[in-house]
């Protein structure tokens, strides 16, 4: 059979194909993307007889590609997170069938909307896989009417994804609607039998309902549809290249989905499917900061682990690199947890690591120096988590991540492999005796993070370097109580708390609430400081701020500012809280013009 264009056939023909297996999916595809609005507009083009296109099919029946390759079936009951992966079909022995290389997303949501079922996580819902959080949705069409014309969908037939409790809310509230559940609609086996459902259902007498069903049967049982391109080649690379021209330009697949087929259809041993979103879910789980980090970050994290050029080009995933990536993927994965760990011990969460890239070099540091195992152990490598902590804090302040980041990581890169590079390539030399490379292990381990390289790499980059000058720490002090940015401030500052082993607390030095009711507290203010107290640069920002542990944070809670440091013997010096001047709330304006001072002058000594 030769490559071409073929007879299109019906919707109902596709749809028994993917049941029968005769439709699956390449490892090249990547996960299933598309929301239920877009699966709605699908439906409603569909009614309308408009086209959605062509689908590119590959058939397949070189048994070197059944045996070799990854296949998968059609995903049928999607669950935000918790099912969005398509199971494998081994394909070793089976017929001869059609792999999708263009039309997934299409295909997938016409089989969801007429067999399968969408759950996504409900407003204000905890993610917990049940049916409280995740609601199962099936896909209903109104046969009242149709839907105004001024609508932002600009959709003719209202079609909706509703749960069973929507369906008896509309019952009760709104009894005018017709919802009908479109996946009935294949119980209809032909022409014959339209009518007589028609007429069972009494819609005979309400032309609009009537006409509706009509066309949705036609549309789904009669009409061919489904227009297709065959590619009969059976060599994988060419395929591939295809792939890739088809699917480049599309809307919901960016390049590293491209990046991910690639890697899917190469590795051998792992499943690629599978384990990238493992990782995923992993490090949201990590002490429940829920870092956030997507495919792009764990690819990016290979290149840096295992490959000089770190760019994001189709040259960098050939055959030889993926299968490096596979071959040391175990380790890859274990530096990623660990790196994560390590900041979620130095008390960062989501919500403060606003740069995600800031994290490969730290990765990179403990994947190198060979520490997955031991950089969270509490009494090791203290001098390295303090470099560490000080080097994020500084570049995540500086914006040092911000757009296009490889030339930074680049950078950062060399300067960490030139401080392993010799024992490293000791290590790797086979002539290397065991006891040698014991000792070398042991001389890795001695290395520390580059903060001071760093910095040096970066002196003379207008844009990147890590100094801050007298203007830049005058707008850090100025930085509120609510914004991420205070926590990476405060860390710095109050370096010596125990993040590893205790929570930390950001904590107001004098009341915010006195500053909040100043009206009922205007007896105890000098008249002409009035503004300064009302002033949140001044009582709600870093300099009426400190970092405690939750123990004395407990015993703080609404304690005027002096009665607290008598209460508890404060070491002024080390809370950063200025001497030799009055503590009362009445002495404010002196107290954050000294402290000001004070911690402008801790923070140069810091950077």
């Amino acid at each position: 059979m030769t490559s071409g264009f073929e007879k299109a056939i019906t919707i109902k023909n596709a749809i028994n194909k993917i049941d029968k297996r005769e439709y699956l999916l390449p490892a090249l595809q990547r996960q299933f993307v598309w929301g239920t609005e877009k699966i709605e507009v699908l439906f409603d083009s569909i009614m309308r007889d408009y086209p959605i296109n062509s689908f590119m099919l590959w058939q397949v029946t070189e048994p070197s590609i059944k045996n070799n390759l990854k296949f998968y079936e059609f995903l049928r009951k999607y669950r935000q997170k918790y099912n969005e992966l398509n199971p494998e079909f081994e394909t070793k022995g089976h017929d001869d069938f059609f792999a999708v290389i263009d039309g997934q997303q299409r295909l997938t949501s016409i089989y969801i909307g007429l067999k399968g079922s969408y759950a996504y996580k409900g407003y204000k819902k905890w993610w917990r896989n049940d049916e409280d959080s995740l609601p199962t949705r099936h896909l209903y069409l109104d046969l009242n009417s149709e839907m105004p014309e001024d609508n932002d969908k600009k959709m003719k037939y209202d079609f909706k994804f509703l749960t069973h409790y929507d369906i008896q809310w509309h019952a009760k509230h709104q009894p005018f609607r017709k919802w009908y559940k479109v996946g009935e609609i294949m119980t209809v086996k032909n022409r014959n039998d339209l009518d007589d459902y028609i007429e069972t259902n009494g819609w005979l007498s309400d032309k609009f309902t009537k006409e509706t069903i009509r066309q949705l049967w036609a549309v789904i049982h009669e009409r061919p549809l489904i227009n297709y391109y065959l590619e009969c080649n059976q060599e994988l690379s060419t395929v591939l290249d295809i792939f890739i021209r088809t699917n480049s330009g599309g809307e919901a697949l960016s390049f590293s989905d491209l990046l991910m087929s690639i890697i899917t259809a190469s590795w051998k041993k792992l499943d690629a499917r599978k384990e990238i979103p493992d990782i995923i879910n992993q490090v949201f789980a990590v002490r429940g900061r829920e870092f956030q980090i997507n495919k792009d970050f764990v690819l990016k994290t290979c290149l840096v682990l295992l490959n000089d050029n770190i760019k994001f080009q189709i040259k960098n995933f050939d055959k030889a690199n993926v299968i490096n990536f596979e071959e040391h993927w175990p380790d890859i994965k274990r530096a990623i947890i660990a790196g994560f760990e390590l900041i979620a011990n130095l008390g960062l969460s989501n919500y403060t690591l606003r740069a995600k890239n800031a994290m490969i070099p730290i990765i990179y540091f403990i994947y190198q120096k060979r520490i997955t195992d031991e950089i969270n152990h509490p009494l090791k490598h203290k001098e390295d988590k303090a470099l560490i902590q000080k080097w994020l804090h500084i570049s995540l302040l500086k914006g040092v991540f911000g757009g296009q980041s490889d030339n930074v990581l680049t950078k950062i890169r060399k300067v960490i492999h030139k401080k392993t590079e010799k024992i490293i390539l000791l290590l790797q030399n086979p002539l290397t005796s065991v006891n040698e490379k014991r000792k070398l292990l042991n001389s890795l381990k001695t290395v520390s993070f580059p903060f001071d390289e760093i910095v040096g790499e970066f002196a003379k980059d207008p844009s990147k370097n890590l100094t801050f000058d007298d203007a830049f720490i005058d707008e850090l002090l100025k930085t509120q109580y609510e914004s991420n940015e205070a926590f990476l401030i405060l860390s710095l500052l109050y370096p010596h708390l125990d993040y590893f082993n205790q929570d930390t607390h950001k904590d107001h030095l004098h009341n915010a609430d006195f500053f909040r009711k100043i009206d009922k507290n205007i007896s105890v203010i000098p008249p002409a400081d009035l503004d300064f107290f009302k002033d949140a640069n001044n009582w709600n920002s870093i300099l009426n701020l400190q970092m405690l542990n939750s123990t004395l944070n407990g015993s703080k809670n609404a304690k005027l500012l002096k009665d607290w440091v008598i209460a508890n013997h404060i070491d002024l010096q080390s809370h950063i809280i200025p001497q030799g001047i009055s503590l009362d709330v009445s002495n404010f304006k002196q107290f954050i013009t000294k402290r000001k001072i004070e911690l402008s002058l801790k923070i140069k000594q810091i950077t």
